[in-house]
């Protein structure tokens, strides 16, 4: 099923719905986010699988991503709206506006009469898994959260000069928003300062060691490659760390599981 809907007056999102054709009455959801320069049509054969499975899935374009670009391959117009934002700080492409579309389409899904709105859970990849798990620290009615590949502390990474792997998937943003300060060499300090305006609080009260302990006490899956440079093991402790002792304050430590792959 194609659906839309809107989640501002300037934005409406698009999305497809999987679900097996004898399945009856009100079915447990999960919801799929793509990577950056992904779409929809990339979580399609997960989809699929859940479908088999009894899941109502349902997977939606990013902002600036699949049919909500205008024109083009590639994530150039996305990289444009976050230089946009760092001109103007009404808009947060990066993450932020993907939260508030997964919590609107929390809102159609508890619309429809084939949805078990108890029981929401959400799976995302890359960007995608970050954004799941800022969604589910801020929205109690996702029940369960697998962030794939996402989960950092981008603090860690400032501090620890790895942060130019993670801008480097936005290298035309950062250069031109470089390029706008007047920087002629990038380094932490300016990296800092970037992700401040356009993803205000990411390195701080809403980096991954923040926002991960409110999850508990839903269940948490964390899957990450042990030797990804876009997470390093270092700063995703920090975050892994952060929320098993949440859930162990909560008593429900089995709630919580990393999942570390090795060589990988």
């Amino acid at each position: 099923i194609h659906f839309s809907f809107a989640t501002t007056k300037a934005q409406r999102v698009t999305g497809v719905l999987l679900k097996d054709e004898q399945s009856r009455g009100r079915r447990p959801v999960v919801i799929t986010l793509h990577g950056t320069g992904g779409s929809k049509a990339n979580m399609v054969a997960l989809c699929r699988k859940l479908a088999t499975r009894g899941f109502v899935a349902v997977a939606i374009d990013g902002r600036y991503h699949g049919e909500r670009r205008s024109a083009g391959k590639g994530t150039e117009e996305y990289q444009n709206a976050i230089l946009g934002a760092w001109h103007d700080q009404r808009a947060h492409p990066l993450y932020y506006d993907t939260v508030v579309d997964v919590m609107r389409l929390i809102d159609y899904l508890k619309t429809r009469k084939d949805v078990d709105a108890k029981r929401i859970g959400l799976i995302g990849i890359s960007k995608g898994g970050i954004e799941a798990y800022l969604a589910a620290a801020v929205d109690p009615r996702i029940a369960v959260v697998v962030p794939c590949l996402g989960v950092q502390s981008l603090r860690w990474a400032l501090e620890n000069n790895a942060w130019p792997e993670r801008v480097g998937t936005i290298p035309i943003a950062f250069a031109a928003a470089a390029k706008a300060a007047k920087v002629a060499e990038s380094d932490a300090k300016f990296a800092r300062r970037f992700y401040d305006r356009i993803v205000p609080g990411i390195c701080d009260e809403f980096d991954g060691p923040a926002m991960l302990p409110l999850v508990a006490p839903r269940p948490l899956l964390i899957i990450n490659g042990d030797s990804d440079r876009l997470t390093p093991l270092a700063g995703l402790k920090e975050c892994t760390d952060a929320a098993a002792n949440a859930y162990r304050a909560a008593g429900k430590e089995d709630r919580f599981v990393l999942r570390l792959q090795e060589n990988t």
